[in-house]
């Protein structure tokens, strides 16, 4: 029975057919943490591989690293997120909700607001805050305090901190948390929350080691942590993630130019693949929404269930981060180009500190923009002339977690021999193929046009006596005979994504 919630649906798809599990399912799950089933790790490292062949593969300025998730506490420093990496978070001594303070509707403070208490209906007048709790509309709230988005922990096998409260526990209460903050501190490192520094602090090694020249990217894939006060939407907004970051260095004063030609460009990719490219927009950041380093930023969204909502922010970043980076630790972070003439002396050599322009995409928002945009239900008839919905997954071919599916029609008389054979010739040509002989076929074929496999192929009793087989395109449903000898050939030219 379908939800008229769309995001139900998505859900409800991705638990029972194996693209997404609760973390720790059988523990009563952890909020915010997810596990991809066997098809939705499928769909993830595709929709990565993709990202990596049209920044990497086919290009000849962007290079790929693979950075570590734990730096140096200094990185942190420098850039900034150990001092500003904070929200504001405010509790609701009414219905207990927590909030960020930036992201609660504002109000003129004395605004009359109503809310429930014990049962019954209280009256109450917003405060100097200027906020009531978005949840209840109570005006019963905490002061606001910090909160930390970065996850922090220790490095090392001895536990400073159990040392610490042995050789002070005792003390006066203040003195006591003092030695325990500075134990916490000295010893603190963090899971990054970006992997963006990583590509900063590695951007010398990088020009050292392959001559690369201005400009040029350097590019990961890789998992990311922040400590999210409110985690929605299923996996839109959770504390573990994965990102997709390019940095790209372009000399000072051409950033707005290459700017515009990376937001065509991404904007490009994800149209590519959709089904539906109006759903996907491109929107520029207001004055406020920049941050203090950025001179200009685009975000690509995604109409959501809930709305348009992020995707991908593409961001003009100037040289702050290189410049903050070759302070904090007194390494040049710089580019020589002899061919140019420096604008300031007029003499030929030009060494400059670069600009960046950076796409971050979120690979686990892709994820679900993209389950969503292939979602279809086509209504029709059954045999009997009842009304039927279909559901498949309207997966681009280089998407498709199987590509091709391979069905005995019966487990006997030869058909298991010759459809393991070709669905073991169809991994050789380096597509996920999948053997399949549970459940009748009108159920197979159900089961695959959810799970958006874009052909199953068919052996019947006809294929043992003319060695033609049933091909089957998920989004027709229409069925055509093909020869063994030429099966592989005919997939191939439907499976194209070059």
């Amino acid at each position: 029975m379908l939800s008229s919630d769309p995001m139900l649906n998505m859900v409800s798809l991705c638990k029972r057919r194996g693209f997404v599990f609760q973390s720790s399912e059988i523990y009563g799950g952890l909020k915010s943490a997810y596990d991809y089933g066997p098809l939705g790790v499928e769909l993830k490292r595709n929709l990565a591989g993709q990202w990596w062949k049209s920044m990497i593969y086919e290009r000849d300025d962007i290079y790929g690293i693979d950075a570590s998730i734990l730096m140096h506490p200094d990185v942190w420093r420098a850039s900034g997120h150990l001092q500003n990496f904070t929200d504001p978070l405010v509790d609701c001594f009414d219905c207990k909700h927590r909030f960020r303070a930036d992201k609660a509707p504002k109000q003129e403070p004395g605004t009359e607001v109503e809310f429930r208490r014990d049962g019954k209906t209280i009256k109450g007048k917003v405060g100097t805050c200027g906020y009531a709790c978005p949840n209840c509309s109570s005006n019963s709230l905490s002061e606001e305090r910090a909160f930390r988005g970065m996850f922090q922990t220790t490095l090392g096998p001895i536990d400073p901190l159990g040392e610490c409260i042995s050789a002070h526990y005792g003390k006066p209460k203040e003195e006591f948390l003092q030695e325990v903050r500075k134990v916490v501190e000295a010893n603190a490192v963090y899971l990054r929350p970006e992997t963006a520094q990583a590509m900063f602090v590695q951007f010398q090694n990088v020009v050292n080691t392959t001559s690369a020249k201005v400009p040029f990217g350097i590019a990961q894939i890789g998992k990311s942590f922040r400590n999210e006060i409110v985690v929605e939407h299923f996996i839109f907004r959770s504390c573990e993630f994965e990102q997709m970051e390019m940095e790209f260095f372009c000399e000072p004063g051409s950033q707005k130019e290459w700017l515009s030609y990376w937001v065509d460009q991404r904007m490009g990719w994800y149209r590519k693949f959709a089904n539906h490219p109006e759903n996907f927009r491109v929107r520029e950041h207001g004055p406020k929404e920049l941050a203090h380093y950025s001179d200009r930023g685009f975000d690509i969204e995604y109409k959501f269930p809930w709305g348009f909502d992020e995707l991908e922010g593409i961001a003009s970043r100037t040289d702050f981060d290189l410049t903050q980076h070759a302070k904090a630790s007194g390494t040049k972070l710089s580019y020589f180009d002899p061919k140019k003439e420096d604008p300031e002396t007029g003499k030929p050599g030009w060494r400059y500190t670069p600009y960046v322009i950076e796409p971050a995409a979120g690979l686990t928002r892709c994820f679900l923009a993209m389950m969503l945009d292939a979602y279809t239900v086509e209504e029709g008839k059954d045999a009997s002339g009842a009304d039927k919905s279909r559901i498949f997954l309207k997966l681009h071919p280089a998407l498709a977690p199987i590509k091709v599916a391979v069905f005995p029609l019966i487990k006997k008389d030869g058909q298991p021999e010759i459809a393991e054979k070709i669905a073991k010739d169809c991994r050789a040509l380096g597509w996920n193929a999948r053997y399949d002989d549970v459940a009748s076929i009108g159920k197979r074929y159900a089961k695959h046009d959810e799970i958006g496999t874009p052909f199953c192929v068919t052996v019947d009793n006809q294929t043992v006596e003319d060695q033609t087989a049933t091909v089957r395109d998920r989004n027709t449903t229409e069925q055509i005979r093909v020869p063994l000898d030429q099966l592989t050939q005919y997939l191939k030219e439907r499976l194209s994504w070059a």
